[in-house]
């Protein structure tokens, strides 16, 4: 098999045999998790993880249990031939690509899926896609103070549902390295968290953010964004460097910095969901002045798409 043709696994058992063969002989594994359609941003955590490990795995998953049922579980965009195209383009390639069709289902037929409240997480209000469509999966992991704040807040059964299924697949590709981009600041923390205190032996690399030529962050959902929100949506990362600049030239009050970036944002024609400047590494929210490195983190709605980005701050 040519360097940059992966091999394509569905079947869990076939890669963790795979994992330990390579294992076997000596060589680091990679793992780069994804939920496919492919952007630069995702290729330049592939060519990172190449540089901490012998051979990569990048994972195409869509998975139904970090999404609600009233979230776009159903539109998220699938393209897996064309991001096939990509990884092959890849300096190195990719070895393999997992890409499992259903992570939930255990062989046998569910009674119920429904939690123990009758209202699909078992403790608590919130139903993820897949309880609500009745898979008999009850376990999730959660990493209870990091996934409250933020995003947390809003999609209630995100950060279990990722934490979870990262969970699965650690346990699956038995990765050495794992690579998350820092877009998706609370995420890569929550995992960094987790591995921590569950002990998998797998050392986390954040990435940094990815933009295109106009300074968006990039993200599979950009596609859904009309061309007028498109360009209304670069108020998000061109508030957050005015921040930045701000901030680290003297203004330190995070309610300014805070009321100019929503007010960007507003003018601009987005609903913010958030705009928060917290600690980098314990997340909590940082409500005086700064006095040592924070993130300030954002989540705005353009049109139906929710965009998300953040400007780490050095101080």
């Amino acid at each position: 098999m040519a360097a940059n043709d992966p091999r394509v696994i569905t079947d869990k058992e076939e890669m963790r045999r795979w994992s330990r063969a390579m294992r076997c002989q000596g060589k680091l594994i990679g793992f780069v998790p994804t939920m496919g359609y492919l952007h630069r941003g995702h290729l330049a955590l592939v060519e990172e993880a190449r540089k901490h490990s012998d051979v990569v795995v990048v994972s195409i998953y869509v998975n139904p249990g970090q999404f609600s049922p009233t979230e776009d579980l159903a539109t998220y965009p699938s393209d897996f031939q064309g991001d096939i195209l990509k990884l092959k383009s890849v300096p190195g390639g990719v070895d393999v690509v997992f890409h499992p069709q259903n992570l939930y289902d255990y062989g046998i037929k569910a009674k119920c899926g429904r939690g123990v409240n009758g209202n699909g997480s078992g403790a608590g209000s919130a139903v993820s896609c897949l309880e609500a469509k009745g898979f008999g999966h009850e376990t999730w992991v959660r990493v209870e103070r990091l996934e409250k704040g933020m995003c947390g807040k809003s999609r209630p059964v995100f950060f279990r549902g990722v934490a979870t299924i990262v969970s699965k697949l650690f346990n699956i590709v038995e990765p050495d390295v794992a690579l998350f981009g820092k877009k998706d600041y609370q995420q890569w923390r929550i995992i960094q968290q987790m591995v921590r205190d569950l002990d998998f032996p797998i050392r986390i690399i954040g990435s940094e953010i990815v933009r295109d030529s106009d300074g968006l962050a990039m993200s599979s959902r950009n596609v859904h964004l009309s061309p007028e929100d498109r360009q209304k949506a670069l108020s998000i990362s061109q508030s957050l460097s005015k921040a930045k600049i701000a901030a680290e030239t003297g203004q330190v009050d995070s309610k300014s910095l805070r009321d100019a970036v929503i007010q960007e944002i507003t003018e601009s024609g987005g609903k913010v969901d958030y705009a928060e400047i917290v600690d980098q590494e314990s997340l909590e929210a940082v409500e005086e002045d700064i006095t040592s490195p924070v993130v300030f983190c954002v989540a705005a709605w353009f049109g139906k798409v929710r965009l998300i980005d953040n400007a780490e701050i050095s101080h």
